[in-house]
């Protein structure tokens, strides 16, 4: 038995909770998955797992062997890039989670040289503007904006990014520009339902103001919120992150800067209880140089 192999299947079937779930993960069938956990089991002589209401949770032994299988597995994959050296470059399987807006714009272009600068790795992106379970879908590292609402996540803060009032200078042109946060009730407002929304929060020294805001296009997607401001649908509070092409062209202009919003964080957050790998480690400075470099 691949002693190595049959401890990574263990943790990944205790990470995500069932047999099927590692299966699709490790792109084998699950009747090997279940196969290597009792072959596992019979050369240890311990019951490593147990089904319950919520799906298969490990033993009492089962824990102490994962959490000593995890660390093992991640100090090898250290030990094998020590081995081959920098020049090597990184090797196996990166696995990112983004919003798909800030990916295409901001992450993407950044892949060709990272790839090619290490031959050996594969990168798997999955795009969705929601939170998603990091565990269960064997996310390495994902970019989060914004508040995270998981405090024992381990997170690094990669860059910041103002927020603003934005629109196309067409939609200005015909609509007039508002001189004062009270004006933005004469306006299409577009609203992105999966951020704070509802209300808009401005500071001018030691004024601040509360606008409550309704409109007539509200999405979940950031991608369709970018979509109808250029199609000059109106007016939103955005990252300057999600129309940057567009603010440097001038296409779109930042409206009512004398008064300020708060900005926006982007972070790298990693699955609570791990060691983040070398691979994450590099993809996260990367972004982190790139979002640096753009100011």
């Amino acid at each position: 038995m691949d002693r190595l192999g049959a401890m990574a299947t263990l943790v990944r079937v205790v990470d995500t909770g069932s047999f099927s779930a590692a299966a699709r993960q490790l792109n084998i069938g699950q009747p090997a998955i279940s196969k290597t956990i009792a072959q596992l089991e019979d050369r240890l002589g311990v019951r490593l797992l147990t089904r319950t209401t919520r799906g298969l949770t490990p033993t009492e032994a089962g824990l102490r062997f994962y959490e000593r299988a995890r660390r093992s597995i991640e100090e090898a994959d250290e030990a094998e890039l020590a081995a081959r050296g920098e020049g090597a470059g990184l090797a196996g399987t990166l696995r990112i989670s983004a919003a798909t807006t800030f990916a295409r714009l901001h992450v993407v272009r950044l892949l060709p040289a990272f790839l090619a600068d290490n031959p050996g790795l594969v990168v798997e992106l999955v795009l969705d503007d929601r939170v998603i379970d990091l565990v269960e879908e064997g996310i390495d590292v994902s970019l989060r904006m914004g508040d995270l609402p998981d405090s024992s996540a381990t997170a690094r803060r990669l860059g910041s990014s103002p927020r603003s009032v934005l629109a196309t200078r067409r939609y200005l042109d015909r609509h007039g520009e508002p001189a004062k946060p009270s004006e933005l009730a004469g306006h299409d407002v577009l609203i992105y339902t999966q951020g704070r929304f509802g209300t808009w929060r401005f500071r001018r020294e030691a004024t601040e103001v509360s606008v409550a805001v309704t409109g007539r296009l509200r999405t979940t997607s950031a991608e369709g919120i970018r979509a109808a401001v250029l199609a000059d649908m109106g007016l939103t509070i955005a990252s300057h992150w999600m129309l940057a092409p567009e603010l440097a062209s001038g296409e779109v202009k930042a409206v009512l800067e004398d008064w300020t919003l708060d900005p926006i964080d982007l972070w790298a957050v990693y699955p609570a209880g791990r060691l983040v790998s070398a691979k994450a480690r590099a993809f996260t400075d990367l972004v982190a140089a790139s979002l640096r470099a753009a100011g």
